[in-house]
């Protein structure tokens, strides 16, 4: 991969200004050393112009899109923060151009697609990193740590959930341009599967339900907002992963890790170690975790310090494009399940 010199700023452009793409707009605004956000590209002037006030950075500039920001030949990198189903359009044409590109997860709509990304990136040297931020976690990363120490013995399975508390947006509700709960809201579940059984998925049987989206369920009967995913990996470890929208009560984000030892549990639904206790009440509370930026905002700087990192040295990115595409597979195994009913053998899954 062709890297860049360390005496280089690596200039960002954020191509999509919303929640996700705000968050790795002000990292690079002025939390990555080495690195400047040059500017950000969205369709709407004024969202994207919003998004550049709230990094408070000077000399960012507005694109409309990501083509009209490949013309600024200062541009060093780019991420791409849009609706899946213009990742891999988006993503090959940036790598064509010579161009460094984060990715946000899910990679692409299918395997395919993420092929032809993997294949560009890697005929023009430069980096394709995958958005799987919670790799750069530090309890994610401790608990990987104790794994390969051999802490808990072999593992045996690993449960995974992520419970958001906000409802679908209304494009989510169309599977054919989302991929569903399953890839929108699970597809870090579906790594962190991946990550700690040291394995590729082999089976997978998952079922969905349609239980607080009322308005989508005529116009699209086979969106889901709560799904469970049961899985057994090549290597013999078990997996499970439980996925929701709009839960309201937090955002839930847990890992159990059970090996024939032990268990390792990450993760928290408290947001800070502060219980208020009354006496006419006579019951305990804390508060909760609102939101996955709060919850991984040092993951996402991490995430993105790495991608630089990756860029300088001409390393491989921590997170590649094959763990994107591993997902992907993960993902359509998942949703077929749902839609036949069956468990679904994934063949090949180690190519």
């Amino acid at each position: 991969m062709n890297a860049v010199s360390n005496n280089d700023e690596i200039r960002v452009c954020v191509v999509g200004a919303g929640r996700a793409g705000l968050v790795h707009a002000q990292n690079f605004a002025g939390r990555v050393p080495g690195a400047r956000l040059a500017a950000i590209a969205d369709l709407d002037e004024t969202a994207g112009r919003a998004a550049i006030d709230a990094c408070g950075a000077p000399g960012v500039k507005w694109y409309k899109s990501h083509t009209d920001a490949l013309e600024d030949r200062t541009i060093d990198a780019f991420v791409v923060v849009t609706p899946t189903k213009f990742h891999c359009s988006i993503v090959v044409e940036l790598v064509c151009a010579g161009r460094h590109v984060l990715c946000e997860k899910p990679m692409a709509m299918t395997a395919g697609e993420c092929d032809d990304m993997i294949a560009a990136a890697a005929k023009n040297g430069v980096a394709l990193q995958i958005g799987f931020m919670r790799r750069f976690d530090d309890s994610y990363v401790r608990a990987k740590k104790l794994l390969d120490e051999g802490a808990i013995g072999d593992v045996v399975m690993v449960r995974s959930n992520t419970r958001g508390p906000s409802e679908p947006q209304p494009w989510m509700y169309d599977l054919s341009a989302s991929n569903g709960p399953l890839a929108e809201v699970n597809s870090h579940d579906i790594d962190t599967l991946r990550w700690f059984s040291g394995s590729e998925f082999e089976t997978v049987f998952a079922i969905g339900g349609n239980f607080r989206s009322p308005a989508a369920k005529a116009a699209y009967p086979d969106f889901y907002d709560n799904v469970i995913l049961a899985a057994g990996m090549e290597n013999g470890v078990q997996g499970m992963i439980d996925g929701a929208q709009g839960v309201g009560y937090a955002y839930d984000a847990r890992v159990e890790i059970l090996g024939v030892k032990g268990c390792i549990f990450i993760g928290r639904t408290q947001d800070a170690a502060v219980v208020t206790c009354t006496a006419e009440t006579r019951e305990a509370t804390y508060p909760l975790v609102g939101s996955w930026r709060q919850l991984f905002r040092d993951a996402y700087l991490a995430e993105d310090a790495a991608f630089c990192d990756s860029i300088r040295s001409g390393a491989p990115p921590g997170v590649t494009g094959r763990d994107g595409k591993m997902a992907v597979i993960a993902v359509e195994a998942g949703n077929r399940s749902i839609r036949e009913k069956r468990a679904i053998t994934i063949q090949g899954a180690t190519l």
